[in-house]
């Protein structure tokens, strides 16, 4: 019996258990590799949690408010924030480069300054008419040559010459005004003295200076000057001067106490803009009889240059320089001008303009006499009709 048992054990093929523990090894390596997998998946998420939880945080922290330090005293500053109320604030953290004018980003609840904001102009100012160098000249200029010299005394000397005012012991003009009726050419004027000087053209509405909110005015004339001392020698044109500098009085709403800030913080730059150098202030009306008597007096606006319509002589070199360009066939320029009485360089511009429309619309080679004199009708018939309505509207 035992002898048969034993045969027994030695039948048993010692193969079958090396195949079984191989098959188990290779089972646990299988294993482990998906738990290496599930547990890089796994740290994965987690990741992507945080970054999501992260995420929700920021989402349910309250808005910061957009203040300017008006002082800093020590660790703590006065602020005004948008709606013009001045705080008495600390800092979060002594945050270097705060200084009057910065912008901070305050807490809601404790008004706890965190984080200085980096200093930019105002992107109205961005909006503006900026040129670097105008393409408009005297040449491109009808008449006006009193006006020229004038403002050539005033302007150009002043920007290309220094020297010469420092030698005789006087001071440059600080600001030319331009008054006169619409489309005489006073945008024209700066633009080419803009030009002759290699100066910078920032022109700014003085109607856009007018804002909503308190302080929006006056700020937005800071950032003019602010990038006319970057663009440098730069010439800053305010048109329309009349719609924040018409005379002031006593009783006055909300809003015309925001046109008068903004009028204040405008003297205020002109004030200073004598130690200005290379920067020019040329600023239009349309009625100068409006003008607030603190923008006139010595010091502000020296000189005032009155910018007339152009006489027929003028009116006639208003044609010949708008209708270089055209072909032109058998037609006088003396008698047109002589029937564009009272009319301006504008006006003329849009005549020679409407003229060519004329010509075109006929599918005509040549611009006639006829199609000028229809125009000058087109044009001073609306001008008419305009005025008309005006004065009974």
């Amino acid at each position: 019996m035992a002898e048969e048992n034993n045969t027994m054990v030695r039948k048993t093929p010692i193969f079958d258990i090396y195949d079984y523990v191989t098959k188990l090894e290779e089972q646990v390596r299988l294993l482990q590799t998906e738990k290496n997998l599930i547990k890089s998946k796994n740290s994965q998420m987690e990741i992507e949690f945080q970054k999501i939880r992260k995420e929700l945080e920021e989402m349910r922290k309250p808005p910061l408010i957009v203040g300017t330090i008006q002082e800093v005293i020590n660790d703590t500053a006065i602020v005004k924030n948008s709606n013009g109320l001045e705080f008495l604030v600390e800092f979060e953290k002594k945050q270097e480069g705060i200084k009057a004018g910065s912008k901070v980003a305050m807490t809601q609840r404790s008004l706890k300054v965190v984080k200085l904001l980096p200093e930019t102009k105002d992107p109205r100012a961005k909006a503006m008419e900026i040129i670097e160098k105008p393409d408009e000249s005297f040449e491109t200029i009808g008449g006006l040559k009193k006006e020229i010299t004038e403002l050539e005394e005033a302007v150009t000397l002043p920007l290309t010459s220094p020297e010469k005012f420092e030698k005789l012991g006087i001071e440059a003009p600080s600001g030319v005004l331009l008054f006169g009726e619409t489309g005489t050419g006073k945008t024209l004027l700066a633009k080419a003295i803009a030009n002759k000087t290699n100066s910078t053209f920032i022109k700014i509405t003085a109607s856009e200076l007018v804002r909503k909110y308190i302080g929006e005015g006056a700020e937005l004339v800071r950032d003019v000057f602010k990038l006319a001392e970057e663009k440098k020698p730069s010439i800053i044109f305010i048109d329309e001067l009349d719609a924040i500098g018409t005379t002031r009085t006593d009783d006055t709403s909300g809003g015309d106490r925001e046109v008068q800030r903004t009028l204040m913080q405008l003297l205020s730059e002109m004030d200073g803009f004598r130690k200005r150098k290379n920067i020019a202030i040329i600023a239009a009306t349309n009625r100068i009889d409006v003008i607030d008597s603190a923008l006139l007096r010595p010091g502000r606006f020296d000189r005032m240059v009155e910018v007339p319509l152009p006489d027929v002589n003028e009116r006639e070199e208003i044609f010949a320089i708008h209708s270089a360009l055209m072909s032109l066939q058998n037609v006088n320029l003396r008698e047109l001008a002589e029937l564009t009485e009272s009319s301006s360089g504008a006006e003329i511009k849009a005549i020679c303009m409407e003229a060519g429309i004329l010509a075109l619309r006929e599918e005509t080679d040549f611009i006639s006499q006829e199609h000028f004199i229809q125009a000058i009708e087109k044009v001073i018939g609306k001008e008419e009709e305009e005025n008309e309505d005006k004065m009974f509207s």
